[in-house]
């Protein structure tokens, strides 16, 4: 129905991808998520890696809504760790094509001397 009556007017074409209802609250339960008394689910979004684990999630009540820009920011963030395996993390703000940061014993403490809010 939110697919039909709401995403279907604000993405032309709709949504390119299958969407599920969770009509019982099953998954929902599963994620923490279900309010069973009152039969809904709070706004999540969960993070899955393609080995099934969760690498971020975000729970919002009903009335605040999330932002897509962020969430695709930070599964751009999660990819590029994943395929540098270890060898970048993405600091606070990072978006594609800016600085990335090389973990390690030396970064601990000096995160501030790599990085720079004007360069995120």
């Amino acid at each position: 129905m939110w697919n039909d009556n709401e995403l279907s007017k604000m993405v032309d074409g709709g949504i390119p991808y299958p969407m599920l209802s969770d009509q019982g609250g099953t998954v929902g339960d599963m994620y923490g998520v279900y309010n069973a008394d009152a039969g809904v689910e709070m706004r999540g979004r969960f993070l899955i890696d393609p080995d099934g684990i969760i690498q971020g999630y975000e729970v919002l009540t009903p009335p605040v809504g999330r932002n897509v820009s962020e969430t695709l920011r930070q599964v751009q963030a999660f990819q590029l760790v994943r395929e540098a395996k270890g060898t970048e993390a993405t600091p606070s703000g990072w978006e594609p094509g800016k600085k990335t940061l090389k973990p390690g014993p030396d970064l601990v403490g000096n995160v501030w001397k790599e990085w720079n809010v004007k360069d995120a």
